[in-house]
């Protein structure tokens, strides 16, 4: 009984964290409680799918930063071509 608790809790985990950036809290009634070795188990689960969820702030800083240099690329590329006499 035990080992299917723990498939369920899994099944629901996995389908929470399936969720684009939304992070889903699951009220576990007493008969689907865990305990013991499970509980650390899942709480490793749980932790690694916050990881995969959620962006660190150094990613989101190198990612506006490409996307800065990208708009400037094309801000630099758009007067050359009115240089020349065309449109952007």
């Amino acid at each position: 009984m035990p080992r299917k608790r723990l498939i369920s809790l899994a099944v629901l985990v996995g389908g929470a964290l399936m969720l684009q950036g939304c992070l889903v809290g699951a009220v576990v009634g007493t008969g689907a409680a865990v305990v013991g070795g499970t509980v650390k188990a899942t709480g490793a689960v749980l932790g690694a799918g916050v990881d995969a969820v959620t962006t660190s702030d150094e990613e989101t800083r190198l990612k506006r930063e490409r996307e800065q240099r990208d708009y400037e690329r094309e801000q630099r590329r758009c007067e050359q071509r009115r240089a020349h006499g065309r449109d952007c």
